[in-house]
């Protein structure tokens, strides 16, 4: 980028409905989704291989994530560039009674063709913000596996480390990774 080049801005956005996604933002969160996750980002689902994935493998956690949009419990964030979609993230309230104060977030992506442009630092600040005014929770948690340097990420946006499971997670054979436990009081 030259300095004449300006960096566009991601705009966010939420959505709290299932009614409100639409069948082209379903096909939009799973190709950015196959995208990070096959350019080696670490946010594979449960019920999905390991990478590389396609599409359609996504796709079954892509609609229980959109069914399960609620205004008072979980929150889909989307932020776009030029009207692209370049990255999303869940947001979700705690449903125990005990730490229904709590919020976690999950998720978190930005499109490999978005990256370095501030879309992961938007989406962070705006889950704050939504998390604080929108829904009142009082703190947010999430997890992250170690060796991909995002631990520094969200220390930037103000996450505290609270602790790791050593070896958690089994990224392939020989290839164990931590994963690290964040928090962030709001």
């Amino acid at each position: 980028m030259t300095a004449n080049e300006t960096v566009p801005t991601a705009v966010t956005a939420q959505i709290s409905r299932a009614e409100d996604v639409t069948a082209a933002l379903r096909r939009e969160l799973t190709a950015c989704w196959a995208a990070v996750v096959n350019a080696g980002g670490a946010v594979v689902p449960m019920d999905c291989g390991l990478p590389p994935v396609t599409e359609a493998a996504l796709r079954p956690a892509a609609e229980r994530i959109t069914r399960g949009l609620s205004p008072d419990r979980s929150r889909l964030l989307l932020a776009t560039v030029d009207d692209a979609l370049a990255g999303w993230l869940l947001l979700r309230r705690q449903r125990h009674p005990m730490v229904a104060h709590c919020g976690v977030v999950n998720h978190v992506q930005t499109h490999v063709r978005f990256r370095g442009l501030g879309v992961g630092a938007a989406l962070m600040r705006r889950a704050r913000v939504v998390a604080r005014d929108d829904m009142g929770l009082e703190r947010l948690q999430l997890t992250v596996r170690s060796g991909l340097g995002l631990e520094e990420f969200y220390r930037k946006a103000g996450w505290t480390e609270v602790g790791r499971w050593p070896g958690a997670l089994r990224v392939a054979p020989g290839d164990d990774r931590d994963e690290i436990l964040m928090s962030l009081a709001l």
